[in-house]
């Protein structure tokens, strides 16, 4: 999640947890610690200039569950050591360092970047993929109840305040996953017209909401992509059909960079040439055509073969303010060709698809 949810998340974590009396000073505390796993991103730059490389090892050791509890527990020491509020009541304290660390992974897990929950074991990123890396309406109730907690310090009214929002951010968090569960039920009746009812596939939500999702299955030419409205939509889910260069891919699957793409995305990525260069963009985050992540890891030789290159993320420009425009439309209104198409053939396989930003 974006960096000022996490803040208001830990702090809210912290001040619930801290004595009242220790209320504003938790709140900053909490605040720090919400926030210092990302900070990764500051060793992994200097040790390395690999783009993938970045990708794939930010969310690794800094949101392991396996590390943070130790890492909150030397904390927690250090500031023992030295007297003062944690001196005072430390097992309070305890658990607020814990909880302020331990839950930033855990709502990182909830998008579908792909968190190293337990890390070192080699198992792949987890991504639940059930809301969008900034959503309002999860951040606010967290925000309302940090700012009552500044204010109201010691009184009564605070720890109401904060245990009320951490409830409803909770229960956003719920809903999204029935969200998804949603999306993914009509998704799965509409491959399963087309053959692909076993295809790899994975749902997520569009920009700032849960209402509108984004599904993608992949297919031995490529993949398919829809989008599904909770609101509007009522006839079958949508799908539209985009390549991809499944041979070349073939051709460097055994590249190191392409093996850890491979790992990090679960194999969703689309392969293009581009300028003689072979480019993987995760399909995860973006919409066809416009991706986040875009490698280029290999350039075919003379030989016509296909010969690794130090990877480099590329980015071309694309519409953002249009397509959010198109996207809040789309939330609330069931295209018209859809509906007609869904009368006469089921689903249908379409080659203009809306295209929606992503990250």
């Amino acid at each position: 999640m974006d960096s000022f949810t996490q803040i208001v998340l830990g702090a809210a974590v912290a001040a619930a947890i801290a004595p009242p009396q220790h209320r504003r000073a938790a709140l900053i505390a909490g605040a720090a610690l919400g926030t210092l796993p990302d900070l990764d991103v500051l060793p992994i730059n200097l040790i390395t200039d690999d783009p993938v490389a970045r990708m794939t090892w930010h969310r690794s050791w800094s949101h392991s569950l396996l590390v943070l509890p130790f890492v909150a527990w030397a904390l927690w020491a250090w500031f023992r050591s030295r007297g003062g509020r944690v001196a005072q009541s430390p097992t309070r304290w305890f658990w607020a360092m814990q909880g302020a660390l331990l839950t930033h992974p855990l709502l990182d897990a909830f998008t579908v970047y792909g968190t190293q929950l337990l890390w070192p074991l080699p198992t792949q990123p987890v991504m639940w993929s059930s809301v969008f890396i900034i959503d309002p309406l999860y951040t606010v109730w967290l925000l309302l109840a940090c700012v009552v907690a500044w204010f109201a310090r010691e009184r009564r009214i605070a720890q109401p305040a904060l245990v009320a929002g951490l409830a409803l951010s909770s229960l956003y968090l719920g809903l999204s996953l029935v969200a998804k569960h949603q999306a993914e039920r009509a998704a799965e009746r509409a491959l399963a017209s087309q053959d692909l009812a076993t295809a790899p596939r994975f749902s997520v939500p569009m920009p700032f909401n849960i209402l509108l999702w984004r599904v993608v299955a992949m297919t031995p030419e490529g993949f398919v992509e829809g989008e599904r409205s909770l609101v509007a939509d009522s006839g079958p889910m949508q799908f539209r059909r985009h390549a991809s260069d499944v041979a070349a891919m073939e051709q460097v699957r055994d590249f190191p960079a392409v093996q850890r793409l491979q790992w990090f995305n679960r194999g969703f990525m689309k392969a293009q040439v581009r300028e003689g260069e072979l480019v993987l963009s995760d399909l995860r985050m973006g919409a066809e055509p416009d991706y986040s992540f875009r490698f280029a890891v290999a350039r075919k030789d003379a030989d016509g073969r296909w010969t690794q290159i130090p990877p480099r993320q590329l980015q071309w420009p694309w519409e953002a303010g249009r397509r959010l425009r198109t996207m809040w439309e789309r939330i609330w209104h069931e295209p018209a060709d859809a509906t007609a198409a869904a009368d006469a053939d089921g689903v249908t396989m379409e080659q203009s698809p809306e295209r929606f930003p992503e990250s």
